[in-house]
């Protein structure tokens, strides 16, 4: 009898020791920890300062500045930029008397949310990006995935635990299906675009960029970040997927503030300051700040600068703003100024205005988060094309000044340098059928879609870039246009 009796405790007690590993498991599962480091060192790591300096790429024409920028917006924003990429392989030119395509003429991609993934997977696969993107992301229901895993019972433990929220599982999933652990010790060495992935501080609203010159603030390593870690931050959509945390050990490390800053902070350096750079300085004083900031928790990169075009225009106004920065990053080498905007916003149409009624909660929510950076990003672009023409303006003043002083036109034109700046936008706002142009602002921004919508974002961005007038104009005035042949001879 003893025996028997036994037993059922036995069972019950098996099971609470199961369910207690199990638990246990749960609660000791730890979000990955960016390490920290002693001293900054300014040749080490993924540095986008010096990865756009180096000369491996012999071919490339280093007086060419050549930028794209992928906006946020899910899988709409991933296809439309991949497009835009295969355009780009398929664009055949010459520099320096070799053949080439433009793809390879580019030095930066900066992306934000969905953006981001293709950014980050062309930096990591480079041209394999071209027959593996498509089926391990593009072509893949990776919100059904994500859903599914949320639901499963088996990460229920994990994602209740103060580390690891959803966006760590999202991660998770994106190394198994693309990016294979792969982190950013593994891009340094790659023939690749520099490419500067961004979040949001979800305390600020500062932009947090992923670039060893930004985690120095942070006393951290970005090389032992993986590439997941930083896509799944870079769309982490508030509310619907969790911040991720990051901690900070800013401020013991050494790290140098970059030459612009001096020019920007002293009132008699100029008459008047650059607003963005000095508010971009407060920003990277408050993250170096870990006594009283030693978790950083961010969010989507859409939300502070949905284009990833807000950092090239601080850049930009920084170089304008300091003459030391000039010399610091070799600006007065650089004779031309390439940036391409590849932006997916969508304008879903509704029909609230025929309602007394006005629409509900979730709606409202969405609306009110969505049409302030939809106007955001409006402004970005139009403040990188007055950017454009300022830069012209000043060397025509130049110029001017220059005659009146006594040089003929001739001596003055060569003693200032022509910088030429091309500010290409492909959107869909572009699209010249309404019909057409509705179709594509109605897809849903998420994390699936039709193999049918993938192939005609794809073929839109091709087409949108080989459209637009000021690609057209960079294809007529690059040095040494490619014959027809030359171009036959490098399509994939």
């Amino acid at each position: 009898m003893k025996s028997r009796s036994a037993a059922p405790w036995m069972r019950r007690w098996a099971w609470v020791a199961a369910g207690a590993a199990v638990l246990l498991a749960g609660c000791t599962s730890m979000a990955p920890i960016n390490p920290p480091i002693e001293r900054v060192d300014p040749q080490g790591g993924y540095r986008v300062g010096n990865l756009l300096k180096r000369q491996d790429k012999t071919a490339n024409d280093s007086g060419t500045l050549f930028v794209l920028t992928f906006s946020g917006g899910g899988t709409r924003a991933a296809a439309f930029s991949y497009g835009v990429l295969e355009e780009l392989r398929r664009t055949g030119i010459t520099v320096k008397g070799v053949p080439r395509n433009l793809l390879s003429e580019v030095d930066l991609i900066t992306g934000v949310s969905g953006g981001s993934f293709t950014a980050l997977a062309y930096a990591l696969y480079g041209d394999r990006l071209f027959t593996e993107y498509e089926p391990r992301f593009l072509k893949r229901d990776v919100q059904g995935a994500l859903t599914s895993r949320t639901l499963n019972p088996g990460n229920w433990f994990k994602l209740g635990s103060a580390d690891y929220g959803r966006s760590e599982l999202a991660a998770d999933y994106y190394d198994e299906i693309l990016f294979g652990g792969a982190t950013f010790d593994d891009l340094i060495a790659r023939p690749t675009p520099a490419t500067a992935v961004t979040g949001t501080d979800l305390s600020t609203g500062a932009r947090f960029q992923f670039s060893q010159e930004h985690f120095d603030l942070l006393c951290s390593d970005l090389g032992k970040v993986r590439l997941a870690r930083a896509a799944a931050t870079s769309s982490a959509v508030p509310v619907v997927l969790s911040p991720v945390t990051y901690r900070n050990y800013g401020g013991h490390c050494g790290a140098v503030m970059p030459a612009w800053v001096k020019d920007v902070i002293d009132p008699a350096a100029q008459a008047r300051p650059s607003g963005r750079a000095l508010l971009r300085y407060r920003d990277m004083q408050a993250f170096e700040d870990s006594g009283n900031r030693p978790y950083l928790h961010i969010v989507d990169g859409g939300v502070s600068d949905n284009l990833g075009l807000r950092g090239v225009i601080e850049a930009l106004e920084e170089v304008e703003a300091s003459p030391a920065f000039q010399q610091q990053i070799d600006f007065r080498n650089i004779r031309r100024i390439v940036v391409v905007v590849v932006n997916s916003r969508s304008a879903p149409a509704t029909d609230w205005d025929r309602s007394p009624r006005a629409p509900g909660i979730v709606a409202q929510a969405l609306q009110s988060s969505s049409v302030p950076i939809d106007h955001f990003s409006y402004e970005s672009v139009e403040l990188l094309k007055d950017i454009a023409q300022r830069w012209a303006d000043a060397r025509k003043f130049e110029i001017a000044d220059k005659r009146i002083a006594g040089m003929s036109k001739a001596q003055a034109e060569a003693d200032v340098p022509e910088l030429r700046f091309d500010a290409i936008d492909v959107s869909f706002d572009s699209i010249a059928d309404k019909k057409e142009r509705l179709y594509f602002m109605n897809l849903p921004t998420s994390f699936v879609l039709s193999e049918e919508e993938v192939d005609k974002l794809r073929a839109l961005g091709g087409r949108l870039l080989r459209e637009s007038p000021g690609f057209r104009d960079l294809i007529d005035s690059l040095q040494g246009a490619a014959t027809p042949a030359q171009r036959a001879a490098l399509k994939p």
